[in-house]
């Protein structure tokens, strides 16, 4: 069986992303704001999806959010992620009002709930690569 190499995060768009990355990197979370209307979105874009304006700034983020919905993956599309299974692949709702895909970890799958508090934690991937992950707020006696 051919070896994979698990692949790290590699942003579409470079240039537009790579205030987050470096964010990542000095384990802060950024993401963007509007600068006219205030509102916060994810994921970055040419405009505010609020109200279409094209300025916006970096901002950071408290890092608490709920978890909206999950999927426990078991069974990886990409063999590369086959040692990692069973991970969680979770939609967040950050405090802020955006929703984001990212993982839960630190956590008994059996204790994952909808609703549940969560807060954003940082993992680093090598290569120059952190990414921002979720655990319980509050950590689950194991």
């Amino acid at each position: 069986m051919p070896e994979f190499k698990k692949p790290g995060p590699r942003p579409a768009n470079e240039a537009l992303t790579r205030p987050f990355w470096e964010a990542a990197q000095q384990h802060r979370f950024v993401v963007p704001q509007c600068v006219a209307c205030d509102d916060f979105f994810w994921p970055p874009r040419a405009a505010c999806p609020s109200c279409l304006r094209e300025a916006w700034k970096w901002a950071e983020v408290s890092g608490r959010a709920r978890l909206y919905s999950f999927t426990i993956v078991r069974q990886p599309a990409n063999p590369a992620f086959l040692e990692g299974v069973p991970y969680v692949y979770a939609l967040v709702d950050l405090e802020e009002g955006i929703r984001m895909v990212s993982n839960v970890v630190d956590c008994l799958l059996d204790d994952l709930q909808n609703e549940m508090s969560l807060v954003a934690m940082f993992e680093e991937m090598g290569d120059g690569w952190t990414l921002v992950k979720f655990r319980p707020a509050r950590r689950q006696a194991r």
